[in-house]
Order: C-alpha cells, then structure tokens, then sequence
C-alpha cells in the first residue's frame, strides 16, 4: 500500500518513557476507510504506540506520517487540526462541563467541510441519540456507557481523517460495546482511517478490516481480520511473540 493511500503510518517507530524504549522499530499503516485492530497482551505496547502518535509520548526514533505529511515536532493540539481523533483510554472528558460543552469543543477543531456548527451536532446526534436528551448534563454524571459515547462523538464532530479508539470496551458492558461497534464500522465507511486498540479480540474482529499483533513492543503479525477469524491460533501465538511472519 504506497504513501499516498495511507493515511496514518509509522516507519521504525520507538517510543517510551524517560528515554527508555517500550516500543521498537514499528511499522504500521492505516488507509482511508479501513479499520485496523491493533491487539496484544497487556503491556504490549498498544497505548504506548498511540499516545506517541498522538503527541503525548516523545518519540524516540522513526517516522510519523499524518495525510502524507510527516510529522516531527506534535503537539498534540496541532496532530487534532491535522486531522487526527483520539480517544483515549481514559476518554479525556471535561467532567464538568455538560454533554453540550464538550461536544461543541470537539466541534471548534474541525476545519473541514462547510455547514453550520447545529447541522454537523444534529448529524452526530443522528449517530448517538442516546446522547441529545443528555445535553445539559455535566459529562462527570453520565454512565460509563455514555461517557464512551460522547468521547467518541467528540472525536467525529472533529472530522479527523484518522480516528484512534484505546481500549473501547473498557468497564463497559457487552451489550453496550456491541452498540458501539456499528459505530466504528461506519466512521470508516465514511472515509476515516481508524486505529482500534480492543481488549476483547472477538469484539475487534467484528469490525475490522486487518488486525496487527505487537509483543513486548515489537510487531509479531499482520493479516487480514478474515484470516484471524478463520485461525484463532495466529493470535494466540503473536500474543506470545511467535510469529508466523517471515
């Protein structure tokens, strides 16, 4: 898949902590319209790869391309007007400030299509009408389920070309995850490139396009999700760093 496709790609990428690599030498990409599971064990490196694509970790070495331009110097508010959606682990809510509020900050860092600002909310809401009776409520007193909604609203309202998703699932029920899902589906329908870190595989498989497993920092597998669905076995053995790679 050449530069020009991809919308978010990682050349030898190396990340970590107080100088100390936890992720090595990653390559990854993502296209316009696909989504890609990024799966592994616990501590595998998976928030690591996405919060330094964000701008919230240093980089440490490689390359980080965004739309076909590199980035070096990511702050991340800039990575956000470049056309980058994260929604991470923790949902990066403002607790007090209401369903409204929140949604209406997403809206101010999207630069892309014209419209006024109530047509492209009531589009979002046509996605999440959980959220429209919620408006006036301070987003610290909504579910665990909503939260994740109105997280993953936000990034939208943005129009990124690449939507980040960390851990979707987390503390949340199935049945709500399940409704999620369809959600993610369609923002790649539309034409994002999005970036899936998913605790439970069978929930990501659901959803994905092509699933690349990483180990102890290190890229063990990529294939297309049908492949994983048909041999459970390629990720169990990427999970414990035995790649069927070459």
């Amino acid at each position: 898949m050449s530069r020009a496709t991809n919308v978010l790609e990682t050349r030898g990428l190396r990340a970590g902590y107080r100088g100390i690599a936890v992720v090595h030498d990653l390559d990854l990409t993502v296209a316009a319209g696909e989504v890609v599971a990024l799966l592994g064990a616990n501590g595998a490196g998976k928030t690591t790869t996405m919060a330094t694509i964000a701008g919230l970790v240093p980089k440490l070495g490689g390359e980080i391309w965004l739309d076909g331009r590199a980035i070096n110097h990511r702050r991340p508010h800039k990575m956000v007007s470049r056309g980058l959606g994260y929604v991470a682990e923790d949902r990066g809510l403002f607790s007090q400030l209401t369903v409204g509020e929140n949604l209406r900050l997403g809206l101010a860092r999207g630069q892309r299509r014209g419209g006024s600002r109530r047509a492209r909310i009531d589009e979002v809401l046509g996605v999440f009408p959980a959220l429209e009776p919620l408006l006036g409520r301070p987003a610290g007193q909504l579910s665990g389920g909503e939260q994740q909604m109105l997280a993953i609203a936000r990034a939208m309202l943005a129009e990124p070309k690449v939507l980040m998703i960390d851990e979707m699932s987390l503390g949340l029920a199935p049945l709500i995850v399940q409704s999620l899902l369809p959600v993610v589906r369609s923002a790649a329908d539309r034409g994002a490139g999005v970036l899936l870190v998913e605790q439970h595989v069978p929930m990501a498989l659901e959803v994905a396009d092509r699933v690349i497993a990483i180990s102890r920092g290190r890229r063990e597998l990529e294939v297309s999700a049908a492949e994983v669905r048909a041999n459970r076995e390629l990720i169990e053995d990427a999970y414990l760093g035995r790649s069927h790679q070459d």
